[in-house]
């Protein structure tokens, strides 16, 4: 974060609470009920079921802007999400993409064309400005974090991005690092191998907003074309929703 934007400010870890924000009818629903997070239990008490859960995207999704930027669960613990650390008063901000393979193997790719930022500082983390291409003329930015080992040593960023890169331009699709399990050092909560991915609103100053309030983050859904956004009746491996206007 740099002095007097206040709007720029974002932890680099994406699994952490909020203050202040108003829960919504909708977010109060049994977490043992939501097949999002069925899947999840599913994913960590039986590994062998992990390969029918994953799932891998080559393209984007047919009518839908951008690429899933990880393999794994997708969406194991989806944006909007109110269980595990969460709850209606702290929803999650992002998807959690759980990867099959040991951490600092499985692939994490920009979701689309854009401009990349690594703050100084930041570990496990970077994030990219795009012009928004469902509102044109609009910039948003995604976000993506624990690329790193527990212990902040190892990051799984690549070299190409070191701390302090401002507007290096990617390409949908390019290798940024892979998932990693840093989560603010070795005395941070523990948490799985997985990438944290969410998209960001921009501030009036067209700087990032902080991606720890989840009113600052956008239902990834119509960007994806996945339903990521913890709905009834979710099937793992999530399928591509039909492209709009279909």
């Amino acid at each position: 974060m740099r002095p007097g934007h206040q709007s720029r400010r974002l932890v680099e870890v994406g699994d952490i609470g909020l203050e202040g924000h108003r829960p919504r009818p909708q977010l109060l629903r049994p977490a043992a009920h939501r097949p999002t997070n069925q899947a999840l239990v599913r994913w960590f008490n039986d590994p062998a079921a992990r390969a029918e859960l994953a799932s891998a995207f080559q393209a984007p999704c047919p009518g839908y802007p951008f690429l899933v930027p990880s393999s794994g669960l997708v969406g194991g613990l989806p944006w909007n999400a109110a269980y595990g650390p969460y709850d209606p008063f702290n929803p999650h901000p992002g998807i959690d993409i759980f990867g099959l393979g040991a951490e600092g193997t499985v692939p994490v790719r920009a979701a689309y064309d854009g401009w990349l930022t690594r703050e100084p500082g930041w570990v496990s983390a970077v994030i990219i400005r795009h012009d928004d291409p469902l509102h044109p003329g609009q910039t948003i930015w995604t976000y993506y974090t624990h690329m790193a080992d527990l212990s902040g040593a190892t990051s799984y960023i690549l070299p190409r991005f070191p701390p302090g890169a401002q507007d290096v331009p990617v390409r949908r699709g390019e290798l940024l690092g892979y998932q990693g399990v840093y989560n603010g050092g070795p005395d941070a909560r523990r948490i799985a191998m997985h990438l944290h991915f969410s998209i960001v609103r921009s501030g009036a100053d067209g700087q990032y907003l902080n991606e720890a309030v989840f009113a600052n983050t956008l239902d990834p859904t119509p960007y994806l074309g996945l339903a990521l956004n913890d709905p009834d009746g979710a099937q793992y491996p999530l399928p591509c929703l039909p492209p709009p206007g279909s």
